[in-house]
């Protein structure tokens, strides 16, 4: 695992500095904040940007660093999160679930933004959005210094993507 030193002097972050940050932000607001332990696997290869029957979570970066990160998630294991961190059943998608993906976006984000300012970077978060649907696509216009990790709770699989590029360079 990179340190918040290293990341400072790096101008491009690695696969496995993405990585880092996308595992350790992901296992700390499941574990504390929605009280949910996750399987996470190796980042994935192909591009996913396509969704069925599923909820996004949004937050943007700007400072040294520009970019976003997403979470992913089908309809069910939506309703699952959202009842955990919430403490009651959640049996359909509503403005519970959908406070719940953006607040879970913005903890993720914030964990990053902690990594990231703890050597001094000036990184700043946008507001969380949040889109859902049956049948959605989420493009980012840029594939340079992104990784996709796939977690899992059972056999549901859920997705958290982060895309950062360093501005000063």
């Amino acid at each position: 695992m990179s340190s918040a030193g290293d990341t400072h002097a790096a101008v491009k972050l690695t696969e496995e500095q993405l990585s880092s940050f996308v595992i350790n932000s992901t296992r700390d607001v499941f574990s504390t904040m929605i009280m949910m332990e996750l399987r996470d696997e190796s980042p994935l290869t192909e591009t996913v940007d396509h969704f069925h029957d599923s909820i996004s979570g949004m937050v943007g970066f700007a400072g040294i660093y520009s970019g976003a990160l997403s979470i992913h998630c089908p309809f069910s294991l939506a309703r699952k999160i959202t009842s955990n961190m919430l403490g009651m059943e959640c049996e359909e998608i509503d403005d519970d679930v959908n406070d719940a993906l953006g607040e879970i976006a913005n903890m993720l984000g914030g964990g990053i933004k902690h990594m990231l300012s703890t050597s001094g970077l000036d990184v700043k978060l946008s507001t969380p959005t949040v889109i859902s649907g049956e049948n959605y696509k989420v493009k980012s216009l840029s594939d340079s210094n992104t990784v996709v990790i796939p977690f899992y709770r059972d056999d549901e699989r859920l997705l958290v993507g982060l895309t950062l590029t360093r501005e000063d360079t």
